[in-house]
């Protein structure tokens, strides 16, 4: 496949020293106008009485059910920590008690599917040295006006990691995110310190296997970024987002690839996919 690399030798050296880079309008008006209106769509037809999963990442535990399990290849939906009120009912409307909508977003939905396989994406993971690259979850996060959930420090690799690790993270804004609406914020060449974690799927569910070491929030910085730009994270980057106290959602489609050439997908990770993913190039 004659696939060429999008990134500058500056990109990557930048990318290489900080472990993360803004790419300003990756993606077009159009581009995030159909995943947008697509979603409105999935929300309208969701049945929140289907199911009332919650995601946490202050509380992993709770999130696994086999409902989270399954997401990995299909449609599913994950209510907002303050989403219910005491009496079980949700405090608003649907629409606006939605943590995210994940994880096969991009193998399922077309407008989702057209821009995580497009040459451009392609292009960015070529550039990064992906050899058989493949996205192996996506996820919409609305990051909810008041009550959108703060996610505490992590790194991609612990989640959903290759031995050697080869987990990148592509964290697309879909409306303007700032330090007010709860944008990302990252410790700047943290992921140069290695893996210090991971979560591990047991008979039990899931639990990880060192506890959370506790950062000095004077080490992170935000990344503020307009609609349109896309984040490249680096697996082992430690990062995190606030809880969004604002009347405005910050919107992101976030998807996370990783190499199947020259390396093995860990079988205690939460993700075991009856179906192979399909790989984006094969170079």
């Amino acid at each position: 496949m004659g696939i060429i690399g999008n990134l500058s030798s500056d990109q990557l050296d930048s990318f290489n020293s900080q472990g993360f880079l803004v790419l300003e309008s990756f993606a077009s008006p159009e581009e995030i106008d159909a995943m947008m209106k697509r979603m409105e769509q999935l929300l309208h037809e969701f049945d929140c009485f289907s199911t009332t999963s919650i995601f946490s990442t202050k509380n992993q535990q709770q999130s696994t059910d086999n409902y989270f399990f399954e997401s990995a290849e299909n449609v599913s939906f994950f209510f907002e920590e303050k989403a219910f009120g005491d009496d079980g009912n949700l405090r608003q409307q649907k629409e606006l008690s939605i943590n995210k909508v994940g994880h096969a977003l991009h193998e399922i939905e077309p407008a989702f599917k057209k821009f995580s396989s497009s040459e451009k994406f392609s292009s960015l993971m070529f550039s990064l040295g992906y050899k058989r690259p493949v996205v192996i979850q996506s996820m919409y996060i609305f990051k909810q006006p008041g009550i959108g959930g703060e996610v505490v420090p992590h790194q991609d690799n612990s989640f959903l990691y290759t031995e050697p690790p080869t987990c990148t993270g592509l964290w697309l804004a879909l409306e303007d995110a700032t330090i007010t609406n709860g944008c990302l914020w990252a410790i700047p060449g943290s992921q140069k310190n290695g893996l210090v974690r991971r979560m591990i799927r047991g008979e039990e569910g899931v639990s990880f296997d060192r506890p959370l070491p506790m950062y000095d929030q004077k080490d992170f910085v935000p990344i503020e970024v307009k609609a349109g730009s896309m984040v490249v994270i680096h697996g082992d980057l430690i990062h995190q987002s606030f809880e969004n106290q604002s009347p405005k959602s910050r919107h992101a489609y976030s998807l996370h690839v990783v190499d199947t050439d020259g390396c093995k997908w860990a079988p205690d990770n939460w993700i075991r996919r009856k179906v192979e993913p399909e790989p984006l190039y094969v170079s």
